[in-house]
């Protein structure tokens, strides 16, 4: 075994070098194709299309129906591509997409994400890989219902695993569809449902087999493309092709170029203008229920008017549309207004300062930042440590060995993107404040039109205080838009816009490949084997695995076009989730053989419960969705922190009621060994296979 094992990697090897030069290869070739005039969009499809192609072939020549090979890729994944492997599934949408953008827009704060992700690996070394590899199996509620006994652990693992899973899927295809409706030019609702065929097409006919060798392929491409235009613009910047060191400078340059822009005049006129604003929707609030009718008559009165002046059509028009989309209540009116209030207030205030820690008006106020900074960490470390779709890549491993080392190389692969989102931020961001402020609304380039198209909260610019020139003031931007616009705003050539579309699509269809794959396992696997039909043939598993990797995929897409909110909080919601409801029951689960059935259910029950109860009662958008009555923030903490709450829960209600109720029986205590004990020098454990 242990020779064909190292021809199997000897040969993975040889192949991945011929597919990176042959990658290397294209983007040259379309670079050629550029200075030649090849027209932009005609590079753009050839980006997107032949990667998902190539994702689409890896997935065809990897096909099986072999259950160990569907579920876990025969448990023959070297360390070195499981670590990249991982490094892809992680690489989501919020990471590759997301992280610099939240760099750019909070500075320091965003710091939190890297801190708490980077931290979780740690967790997932010491308390999780290494054990779940011994116990062997396929999915984690495989754990949970072996190590606590019954079904109902295992379908609250079910549960849990889909929720959190459902939650990140979501946030990756959400990522699919801004870059397929940008550099397609299709509409938001179908750039999600055609990038969700090139998510199925690598998982659909192999599983885990195909997931994880092309992933492999989907890291390459997305470590690539992330650093390609970090160090475009730090030679552009400093002459230095090495942006982690130059980062300093860089830094520098944005603080004295924020000291320019917090005195700025212009900047001072546009920032009064929407402190007016906030102030009136506040009297409005203040004035309900008076103020609500005197607007509606106020409306209905200037239709009256220009018709009665016979007003230009168009003029007719916007005012009939106002009066038609004025809230039908008060009510509704109190929610327009203060959402009002709320956009027109944070956009009076100065440039945050991109290396302030913990920013705020008041020591309240920098106490709050400080406790979301922590809370960040916290949900994102232990997030980490209990996702589903990671801790899964571990029973991929030959032995209990290969799954330690793996985690070193997914750190390793981790950490070169990490690294480098804090110097993008920093370069994307002068280059912002220095090329886009100060330009004339007139000579805009053609890049903000393109990219208001695909959506206003992505990026809006509007002459506010009407002097023709652009104040930072007058910039909506959303992080999403950062990384994928950089190489645009930078005035790079378009072959590295296309470049970075296609890692940004790389990374959310590896994530989302991984996670549609752990929610179809574990309703295929856990609940229609084990729980209903336990005599399944294996094709007969598979084939239900296939449907219904299918249909949550179609679930997850048409959620997706109603926006539920931007990537990184859904992202975020997802840590809380698998960190409240998973982290504890697995990690007691191993360290403590007391820990019992009823202790885990309730256990699971209780920190999930809190988590949920506090993101749908505190998130703008879940008010929306389900209804709820808005509640005060505790402590302060934003709804992405929830998990501050739920994991505490969760352990202390595990732990109590665990000594309510009778222990665990001796197989299992037996198994809590088993499992506490890897042998370090090989166990090619084949548990379940």
């Amino acid at each position: 075994m242990a020779v064909s094992q190292k021809s199997f990697t000897q040969q993975l090897k040889k192949y991945y070098t011929f597919y990176t030069g042959g990658f290397v290869a294209f983007v040259v070739i379309l670079a050629i194709a550029e200075k030649m005039g090849v027209p932009n969009k005609w590079l753009g499809y050839c980006f997107l299309f032949f990667t998902i192609l190539l994702y689409a072939g890896i997935g065809i020549m990897s096909r099986t129906l072999e259950v160990a090979e569907y579920y876990v890729a025969g448990r023959r994944v070297p360390a070195l591509f499981n670590g990249m492997a991982t490094g892809a599934d992680w690489m989501s949408a919020a990471s590759f997409i997301g992280m610099a953008g939240t760099l750019y827009l909070t500075g320091f704060q965003g710091l939190s994400f890297i801190m708490g992700w980077t931290g979780g690996y740690v967790l997932v070394a010491l308390l999780l890989a290494p054990y779940l590899r011994k116990f062997g199996q396929f999915t984690i509620p495989d754990f949970l219902g072996a190590r606590y006994g019954g079904n109902i652990v295992r379908s609250m693992g079910v549960i849990a695993a889909i929720l959190c899973s459902f939650t990140y899927v979501v946030a990756q295809i959400y990522g699919v569809g801004i870059i397929t409706s940008r550099f397609t030019g299709l509409e938001f609702g179908i750039g999600v449902f055609v990038g969700l065929a090139g998510i199925l097409v690598c998982s659909f006919l192999g599983g885990m087999k195909a997931v994880t060798w092309t992933q492999v392929a989907q890291y390459i491409i997305l470590i690539v493309a992330y650093m390609i235009p970090v160090v475009w613009l730090s030679v552009k910047h400093t002459g230095i092709p090495i942006p982690q060191m130059v980062y300093g400078t860089v830094l520098e340059r944005v603080t004295e170029r924020e000291k320019v822009l917090t005195n700025d005049p212009g900047e001072k006129a546009v920032r009064q203008i929407f402190a007016d604003r906030a102030k009136a929707a506040d009297d409005k609030i203040k004035g309900l229920p008076g103020s609500y009718q005197a607007e509606k008559d106020a409306l209905s009165k200037k239709v009256e008017d220009l018709k009665t002046a016979a007003a230009s059509k168009i003029e007719v028009d916007a005012a009939e549309k106002a009066l038609k989309e004025f809230p039908a209540t008060p009510d509704a009116a109190k929610a327009k207004w203060a959402a009002e209030k709320g956009a027109a207030s944070g956009r009076t205030g100065p440039p945050q300062p991109h290396a302030t820690p913990f920013p705020g008006k008041d020591e309240a106020a920098r106490d709050t930042t400080r406790l979301n900074f922590i809370g960040v960490v916290f949900c994102m470390m232990f997030g980490t440590a209990a996702l589903p779709h990671i801790l899964m890549r571990y029973y991929t491993t030959p032995s209990v060995q290969e799954a330690r080392v793996s985690v070193f190389w997914s750190l390793f692969f981790i950490f070169l993107l990490y690294f480098t989102a804090p110097a993008l931020a920093v370069l994307a961001k002068f280059d912002v404040y220095t090329l886009v402020v100060g330009s004339k609304f007139a000579e805009l380039p053609t890049w903000v039109n393109a990219w208001q198209s695909v959506d206003k909260t992505l990026l809006n610019i509007t002459d506010i205080n009407k002097d023709g020139i652009v104040q930072l003031a007058e910039i909506v931007i959303g992080g999403d838009l950062i990384v994928l616009a950089t190489p645009e705003i930078a005035g790079l050539p378009y072959v590295i816009s296309g470049l970075v579309a296609a890692g940004g699509l790389a990374a959310a269809l590896s994530t989302a490949d991984g996670l549609l794959l752990t929610i179809a396992n574990a309703l295929s696997h856990d609940l229609y084997y084990k729980m209903i039909n336990p005599n399944a043939s294996p094709a007969v598993r598979i084939t239900v695995s296939k449907f219904l990797l299918l249909g949550v995929a179609i679930i997850a897409a048409y959620v997706t076009s109603l926006k539920p909110g931007n990537i990184l909080f859904l992202v975020g919601a997802a840590f809380s989730m698998a960190a409240s409801a998973l982290f504890p029951a697995l990690v007691m689960g191993i360290f403590w053989k007391r820990a019992s059935k009823w202790g885990a259910i309730a256990g699971i029950g209780a920190g999930l419960g809190v988590c949920l109860y506090y993101m749908v009662h505190t998130y703008p958008t879940f008010i929306q969705w389900f209804g709820t009555t808005p509640i005060q923030k505790w402590f302060g903490l934003d709804p992405i922190s929830a998990g501050m709450f739920g994991v505490p829960v969760g352990i202390v209600t595990i732990f109590v009621v665990s000594l309510l109720t009778p222990a665990p029986d001796k197989e299992v205590q037996e198994l809590v060994d088993h499992v506490r004990y890897p042998n370090l020098a090989g166990d090619i454990d084949t548990r379940g296979t």
